[in-house]
């Protein structure tokens, strides 16, 4: 058996977020249905208004196909994001502000870019858990295969990496758990509406269209779609979504060693 002194960088780097994440895992397993069911439930209800409510008073020709069809990879793109973001947020706040844990694990002999990496993907394993259940709804609902599709799959994974990562900034730096309320009021519930999720954004005017797709949640919610009607992943998503995602790798690996200064 190898040990880690015989480790190249690279393996020790990834036996170290392993080994984070198997952390943040035992904690997480014990409560799984509680954090798909609290996933679900926004998606069920945007599903259910706008799908089924607002759906049946539009001419389905608009959106190639039926609204339902067309708003329910965005429902996975988001639920992906709320969970990611908000999950990786709230664990590290929480180890930060109330049970001091974090100081502990600041201790242990592992990079900085290897805690940012284990708790990042702790937040997209909670994403991918509540995305396959709307998924699982969506199949059910539609009978479409394609959601089961590797590239779908591809892309959640992408907008869990840049949600989490994000999540993980934030909970660095916030100082209380109001200011994660903040956070979350004035990113996140702008981008569930804005991020193309209930609509196309190639019909837009050049301004707000430049607005829109600048966000990841767009790029996430277009791609994924694509996929589900049979068409090609334009791969312009998966190159923005993955930049955001090491841009995001860099400054919380930065932030994780500064709180051991």
């Amino acid at each position: 058996m190898v040990t880690k002194l015989e480790m190249s960088a690279g393996q020790a780097l990834v036996y170290d977020s392993l080994t984070v994440l198997w952390g943040d895992w035992l904690e997480l397993r014990s409560r799984l249905t509680q954090v798909v069911a609290s996933g679900l439930i926004s998606p069920l209800i945007y599903i259910l208004a706008f799908g089924y409510g607002l759906g049946s008073t539009l001419d389905g020709t608009a959106f190639g196909g039926s609204y339902l069809d067309f708003i329910l990879p965005g429902m996975a793109a988001l639920s992906s994001m709320t969970i990611s973001f908000g999950g990786t947020t709230f664990s590290i706040c929480g180890d930060r502000l109330y049970s001091k844990t974090f100081e502990e694990m600041l201790l242990a002999p592992v990079p900085p870019l290897a805690l940012y990496l284990g708790k990042m993907l702790a937040g997209v394993l909670r994403g991918l858990l509540t995305a396959g259940a709307v998924v699982a709804v969506a199949i059910l609902f539609t009978g479409n295969w394609r959601f089961l599709h590797p590239g779908f799959w591809l892309m959640l994974g992408l907008n869990g990496m840049v949600f989490a990562g994000l999540g993980a900034i934030v909970g660095l730096k916030v100082a209380s758990l109001e200011a994660v309320g903040l956070a979350n009021n004035f990113a996140i519930v702008p981008m569930s509406f804005l991020g193309g999720t209930f609509f196309d954004p190639s019909q837009l005017g050049a301004p707000l269209q430049w607005v829109v797709y600048a966000l990841p949640l767009t790029h996430t919610s277009t791609g994924l779609r694509a996929i589900a009607a049979g068409e090609n992943l334009a791969w312009i998503h998966v190159a923005v979504l993955a930049s955001v995602a090491i841009g995001l790798a860099w400054v919380g690996s930065r932030l994780f060693a500064s709180q051991r200064d």
